[in-house]
């Protein structure tokens, strides 16, 4: 049986090495990014120098041939599903027996006037990383539109280089459709320490040209000229399914699958960025953009195109970033407000770059989910005591057995806990005992 994938992301290529660790089926991977499979979280790090392009790629370069998956540099922009067959742009076909589609994102586009100018891109792919090299050459100053994890990636890396950042968000405070009041203030203080001039309650109107066709400024809706050699289009992203659409196929905002991975036609399978749920879990979100769900999802998958068909689970919701110089953890279904049935708690450290925050039953205390933002917490610990709804009160007294902050770096669970009890002396937590070295 020949399996074909396109798309050799974190999800393509983790349905390929597990299909091959199940089975000998001829597996052909064919991408248009990239010959190898690299990490795109590190994208930004080839920008900023920290890394080479070579350093991003989990496997040596043998590792494909000596596994019998077949890797492919090309673009498909047609599929024959009667006849199973792909062609490329340059005229090839290729038959397959099954098909996964794991294509990935593209950067969103909202009909602004000036978007395709010169200078004007957005960030995802390995050639917006090289075409980001090339239009921020010798420049000096720069705008960013929409924010999020993408936009404040763009606006590190253009900050490494001495570039004045203008980061424009439509929401009051910095990604605050996802974030708490709290956590959001605190990531922009953070954005403006580094110089980072984050514009609030705005929105682009119209991108303007120089006499070459490079953007020289925007133009907000509130009619105000910035000043500008490039414009980093960051409002998100969507799936990139532009050549699926009016085939059988059936698709929405993403190609449409159930909980197998399955879509409308048989033999063909979609996952990652590009594949969205028809039946999604209560309060989940239909599409996953995330690297460990397309993990999840791939390992799934490859059961089901083995013989064995099984359910995509991803389990209590996780996730990590780096905002600057710190580090975001979220478990549970941590949104800007509770739930009805929720309490929340919030701790937030002196220099204001570190906090915490536990939702809760109110109920019965059971733990709902942590945020965590300059404290590392082990996901194995956050995930058995959500699951298994662990009383707050319990969680708060052990959260030391969670952190793995390195040696002789600040324990703040003594604070943590004087602060819950003095807000909710209902779940009164026995305060530990304080530890001293001895050398």
């Amino acid at each position: 049986m020949k399996i074909v994938i396109i798309g050799n992301g974190i999800s393509g290529i983790t349905t390929a090495r597990y299909i091959r660790k199940q089975s000998d089926h001829e597996i052909l991977v064919i991408s248009s990014e990239s010959e190898h499979f690299f990490s795109r979280t590190a994208l930004m790090y080839i920008y900023m120098g920290h890394m080479k392009y070579e350093h991003t790629k989990p496997y040596e370069d043998w590792f494909w041939k000596k596994n019998k998956i077949e890797l492919k540099n090309a673009f498909v922009d047609q599929i024959d599903f009667d006849a199973k067959s792909l062609r490329t742009t340059i005229g090839e076909h290729v038959s397959y027996d099954k098909l996964v589609i794991a294509t990935g994102s593209k950067t969103n586009k909202f009909g602004w006037k000036g978007q395709d100018l010169k200078g004007v891109q957005g960030l995802y792919s390995k050639q917006d990383v090289e075409l980001m090299e090339e239009n921020t050459d010798g420049i000096k100053e720069a705008v960013i539109i929409g924010g999020g994890l993408i936009g404040i990636e763009m606006a590190e890396m253009l900050n490494s280089r001495g570039i004045k950042v203008n980061f424009l968000i439509r929401e009051k405070e910095y990604w605050n459709n996802v974030l708490p009041k709290e956590e959001a203030l605190l990531v922009g203080r953070h954005i403006a320490e580094h110089h980072i001039n984050l514009i609030t309650e705005t929105e682009l109107e119209e991108i303007l040209a120089d006499e070459n066709g490079r953007v020289k400024s925007i133009i907000t809706k509130a009619g105000k000229e910035i000043k500008c050699q490039f414009v980093g289009l960051t409002a998100g992203v969507s799936p990139n399914i532009d050549f699926l659409k009016n085939t059988p196929l059936k698709t929405d905002r993403g190609v449409l699958v159930n909980e197998v991975l399955e879509t409308n036609l048989p033999d063909i399978y979609a996952l990652g960025d590009c594949a969205q749920f028809t039946n999604p879990k209560e309060k989940h979100p239909p599409i996953e953009q995330l690297w460990y769900t397309g993990r999840m999802q791939a390992k799934a998958l490859a059961k089901t195109i083995c013989g064995t068909p099984t359910k995509y689970d991803r389990g209590i919701w996780f996730n990590s970033a780096k905002f600057l110089d710190i580090e975001y953890q979220t478990y549970g279904l941590m949104f800007k407000e509770p739930f009805d049935d929720e309490e929340t708690f919030y701790w937030e450290y002196a220099n204001g770059k570190i906090s915490f925050r536990a939702n809760f039953s109110k109920e019965d205390g059971a733990l709902r989910g942590f945020n965590f933002f300059g404290i590392r917490f082990k996901q194995v610990v956050a995930d058995d005591w959500i699951r298994n709804k662990v009383n707050i009160s319990k969680c708060m007294n052990d959260l030391n057995k969670g952190f793995f902050d390195p040696e002789f770096y600040k324990n703040y669970h003594r604070a943590i806990i004087n602060s819950f009890n003095q807000e909710f002396p209902q779940h009164l937590v026995k305060v530990p005992k304080k530890k001293f070295l001895v050398f």
